[in-house]
């Protein structure tokens, strides 16, 4: 789940789209070899009736199940010397944390995951066999958040956002730099949308080198903090309900640079049901035995919905990742 807290505006943001694109293209250049290229796979055959190609971006085949790996191995990577030897700190009950714990793993540095008591205990078990020590404070994952800052300043460690981070949105970024390659042919980018920090990179490039591609923001109806925000044009408490997009839920930090950065790269919003949702999830699951997360099933169930504006064209999906919780799964 995505946290909220109070923060500050990252420094050094770029300034305008090409900076973005630029900083994107140079990330991927340097954590390429230590992320996977996911495959991207045809699945027109779920609307056989739309005159469209439709694609998948398989992040859910990412090391740690998501694509959140990227964002943590590009700040780790950031890190100086000095701040590597400190360590680093991150909070969350999911797939942030495993994210940061194998990117420390893999950098050979001390990571400490602030969690919730109601962490699941597979997703705990699975941070701790990457390495990462796991801190249990608070009933929520903002008063894990809030305790992890704390640590982190208390301790000078470096604490990784898992959006409002200029190095964690560009990592995430990378993904369409590898869409490039593989679907040059590419009209439309759907991509589930939490605190922005995957669509904003994401946008970030393709508005720098393929600005014709629509990027189309997709949230659940129970939880469209990010859209709310964008509309008010400034960060504001929005109401929730409980959703099967876990990972896009919470608030959004105060200064996040995501809300300026998204006003700008996302083209058009879907706002998705909750049975539209589980719908999407089962039916991925009879045709493809895949298990994704409900954020996936959003942009999935967004873009299968909308087919009949993209006839004759090319959409790609962003199965954003796969690593469901116990009751999710036992909701499918």
């Amino acid at each position: 789940m995505k946290e909220a807290s109070e923060s500050v505006r990252p420094p050094n943001v770029p300034e305008d789209i090409a900076e973005w694109g630029a900083l994107v293209l140079s990330t991927y250049q340097r954590i390429r070899p230590l992320v996977v290229e996911t495959p991207v796979e045809p699945i027109s055959y779920l609307a056989p009736e739309a005159s469209v190609q439709v694609l998948a971006k398989l992040e859910n085949l990412q090391k740690t199940g998501s694509f959140k790996l990227r964002g943590a191995t590009n700040k780790i990577a950031s890190l100086s010397s000095h701040q590597r030897s400190a360590g680093v700190i991150a909070a969350s009950n999911g797939n942030h944390g495993l994210g940061v714990a194998s990117a420390a793993r893999n950098a050979g540095i001390a990571a400490q995951i602030y969690v919730s008591s109601h962490v699941s205990p597979s997703k705990a078990s699975r941070i701790e066999q990457l390495g990462a020590a796991i801190c249990r404070a608070g009933e929520t994952p903002l008063e894990a958040e809030l305790a992890g800052r704390r640590a982190a300043t208390e301790s000078g460690k470096v604490f990784i956002s898992p959006y409002n981070d200029i190095d964690v949105i560009a990592g995430q970024g990378t993904i369409a730099v590898e869409l490039q390659t593989q679907a040059p042919a590419l009209d439309a980018v759907f991509v589930a949308v939490g605190g922005g920090g995957l669509i904003g990179g994401i946008g970030a490039y393709l508005k720098w080198i393929a600005p014709h591609v629509e990027v189309v923001g997709c949230w659940a109806r129970n939880s469209p903090v990010l859209y709310e925000c964008l509309r008010a044009g400034q960060i504001v408490d929005v109401p929730e309900q409980p959703t099967l997009s876990e990972s896009t839920a919470g608030g959004l930090e105060a200064e996040s640079v995501t809300l300026g950065l998204c006003k700008r790269v996302i083209d058009r919003s879907v706002l998705v049901s909750e049975d539209e949702i589980l719908t999407i999830m089962r039916k991925i699951r009879d045709r493809k035995g895949w298990l994704i997360e409900g954020a996936a099933a959003v942009a999935l169930a967004a873009a299968l919905g909308d087919l009949t504006r993209y006839h004759g064209k090319t959409v790609m999906v962003l199965i954003c990742g796969g690593n469901l919780s116990p009751e999710v799964s036992g909701r499918i």
